[in-house]
């Protein structure tokens, strides 16, 4: 249970955010590192720890000594402490939450086993299926049916719902998801199921769809809700002994969580909705990038993040990352579309492959070098991090190229066994296809780029988007070390790596804004447009999402961003269009249309005449306001950056080694110039620069790269 003293702290630290953020400290848990950051003032002060599964909070524990030594300041002077965790997405992946039950509508017990019977691997005759989170015995019925306008068809009997809890109760279950058909509509029903599982369980844990995901498409939503209900009590008993370790350790202050569209909320809502952290680490890192674009004044960003298990590819336009209503966990046929579980609530849209530091290699039955998206995470790690590993894994292969210096590897703190990583990559890779060690590393990296080029350009294509436009922003402790060579590949000319790039989304928890998004399915056609219908709708999302804010920062001024889904109608989905408050709150049929026709046509191409459009899903996002940013201005080059050593880099567009710069990324002065080949080193990562690409230092320290020439 959270402590009784949490609500007024929210109030009292919330409101010292706004007056006095003095000392705040931003977490991320990774596959393999846990990031820490700490902000004093103007001053950033972080560190990396290997993360550790059985106790996730351990790891924080440990960095937190780290930075506030490093800061030379004492726990009890942090004011607030947001964090972003993968252990819910870790939780569904690994299939080992809570025993839950899921109670639903007679007839629709086995939906979330037959999904929507499309195949995501049209020609594949031995498709299997991914098992639905809950086998058929924990799906429970009942014998009622609300109607998609909200009419009741089948009452619900408050007897039949007491005779089936009281046989769940029987069972043992921890945690209840309760999906009923049309709740979305009106959800009496799920309430009257509630109030007889508080009254028969009262230690169980109950999740409503029409409080989690309350949407059209019971597939998706049922699926949302089981899926909150299954990791509901891991998260709450994680987040509650995560407050009392960094009680114990004198960060006596709130601890608000990162969501996955790209906002904080408080904890409270995060343990009672923990689906919505699915996605909080690279939602932070893609706020970290549209901070980024905002000093820069860039409307064209591709935010590339690469950590320790998976690669996030994300398009930012005008300085804000792209959104999407639902999103796949735990693609089980090689991150296909259509092999996950579809989670839906807010998320920021965004491409995910298993693609890390510590992806995997091995030769598969055609002899081709396959990487991911199986990872060797922190236990034990790749070959080279001598904890027991065998096979070869990305980072093998940058050691072996050149990328990484053994001896200077997170700041000196491990060492890296380069002989360890070529015997990994020559037992799994050379002795299959009679390759030397580099050839073979050459051949992992370049599969392992190839994988994250193919995934950014068909999130483009799907997007309508030209990535020939885009600056890329690299960060993640392993994206510096591959955006050289994206960049080459993608025909990208330009990329930046801004200052604490290793831990990007750890800063970003730190950019991003206290915000929450309400969203209900609503059918209507614009034929049947009814603007005080919709006027009171929207009215009520944004009370809603606003309610929900106000739990983080009760003083702050808060902003609404409105959002409607529309499609033709007979289509089966549908394309997001914004709209302004007074598009909003003065609705008119006709600036519905062109609003959604212009979208529709940038997307494919041109409009479909004399077909009527229909509006399915409302949304309204409240937020605090984002605080303005100062472009950076211009920088004049100033000469060429000292050269601390010289080593040998494997440059894989020439298909040689060549005699490559180190340059001490803290050494370089505003204005510098580094020709590639290079390595710029720090503690937290290394920028490669192939021989194709030139860098210059910035006045706020990006390292800002472009094409030679």
């Amino acid at each position: 249970m959270l402590p009784r003293h949490y609500s007024a702290a929210i109030h009292q630290m919330a409101t010292q955010r706004m007056s006095n953020p003095s000392v705040r400290l931003g977490v991320d848990i990774g596959g393999t590192f846990t990031d820490i950051v700490l902000e004093v003032g103007d001053d950033q002060f972080s560190t990396k720890v290997l993360t550790t599964y059985a106790a996730p909070e351990a790891a924080i524990i440990q960095g937190l000594q780290q930075v506030c030594g490093l800061a030379s300041v004492q726990a009890s002077q942090i004011s607030q402490i947001i964090h972003g965790t993968t252990l819910a997405t870790n939780a569904l992946i690994e299939r080992r939450g809570a025993k839950t039950a899921l109670i639903t509508t007679q007839g629709f017990r086995d939906v979330i086993e037959m999904r929507t019977e499309s195949r995501f691997e049209q020609y594949d005759l031995n498709l299997t299926l991914p098992e639905p989170l809950l086998p058929r015995q924990q799906r429970y019925t009942l014998n009622e049916r609300i109607g998609a306008t909200g009419e009741v068809l089948i009452a619900l009997q408050r007897a039949e719902v007491e005779a089936l809890i009281d046989e769940i109760a029987q069972a043992g279950y921890e945690s209840v998801a309760i999906g009923l058909l049309h709740s979305y509509v009106d959800n009496r029903h799920e309430l009257m199921v509630r109030e007889v599982l508080a009254e028969r369980m009262p230690e169980a844990m109950v999740s409503l769809s029409s409080e989690v995901s309350p949407q059209m498409r019971e597939y998706e939503r049922f699926n949302t809700v089981v899926a909150n209900a299954y990791i509901k009590p891991l998260m709450k008993s994680y987040l509650g002994r995560l407050e009392q370790k960094l009680r114990d350790e004198g960060a006596d202050c709130p601890i608000f969580l990162m969501h996955s569209g790209g906002g904080i909320i408080s904890l409270e809502s995060a343990a009672e909705f923990p689906v919505r952290l699915v996605e909080s680490g690279p939602a932070g890192g893609a706020v970290f990038a549209a901070n980024i674009a905002s000093r820069y004044g860039l409307d064209r960003v591709l935010s590339f993040d690469m950590g320790g298990t998976t690669a996030k590819i994300c398009l930012i336009r005008n300085q804000t990352p792209k959104t999407s209503r639902v999103f796949e966990v735990a693609r089980t046929y090689r991150f296909k579309k259509g092999s996950g579980m579809p989670i839906s609530i807010p998320v920021i849209d965004m491409v995910e492959i298993g693609a890390g530091g510590g992806s995997l290699a091995h030769v598969d039955a055609m002899r081709q070098i396959r990487v991911g998206p199986r990872s060797a995470g922190s236990e034990p790690g790749p070959a080279c991090y001598g904890r027991g590993g065998t096979d070869p894994a990305v980072t093998d292969a940058d050691l072996i190229l050149g990328k990484l210096d053994p001896d200077n590897f997170a700041g000196g703190s491990m060492q890296l066994d380069t002989e360890a990583s070529g015997k990994a990559l020559q037992q799994a890779i050379g002795d299959t296809l009679n390759m030397d060690r580099q050839t073979s590393a050459f051949g992992l990296a370049e599969v392992v780029d190839e994988n994250m080029a193919n995934a950014a350009r068909v999130h483009a294509v799907e997007n309508g988007e030209d990535l020939s436009e885009y600056t890329m922003i690299a960060f993640g402790g392993a994206a510096p070390l591959h955006a050289g060579r994206l960049a080459e590949k993608l025909g990208v000319e330009r990329f930046l790596v801004p200052p604490g790039a290793g831990v990007g989304s750890a800063i970003g928890f730190l950019r991003a804004p206290f915000s929450f998004e309400a969203n209900r399915s609503v059918y209507m056609r614009l034929s049947d447009f009814d603007a005080p219908a919709i006027v009171s709708l929207l009215g009520e999302l944004e009370n809603e999402a606003t309610r929900f804010v106000k739990t983080c920062a009760p003083d702050a001024s808060i902003e609404s961003e409105f959002k409607v889904y529309m499609r033709y109608t007979g289509q089966g989905w549908e394309i997001p269009i914004q709209l302004t408050r007074e598009q909003a709150m003065a609705p008119d049929v006709d600036t519905f249309k062109q609003l959604f026709e212009t979208d529709y046509v940038t997307l494919f191409g041109r409009a479909v005449e004399g077909m009527d459009v229909e509006i399915t899903v409302w949304a309204v996002n409240a937020t605090t306001p984002q605080p303005a940013v100062s472009l950076t201005p211009e920088q004049n080059e100033t000469g060429a950056a000292d050269i601390d050593s010289r080593r040998e880099l494997f440059d894989p567009a020439q298909g040689k080694t060549l005699d490559a710069a180190i340059v001490l990324r803290k050494s370089l002065q505003p204005g510098q110039r580094i020709d590639g080949p290079a390595a710029i080193t720090e503690d937290e990562t290394t920028i490669i620069l192939p021989a194709s690409r030139t860098a210059i230092a910035r006045a706020d320290g990006c390292i800002d790269v472009t094409t030679q020439g």
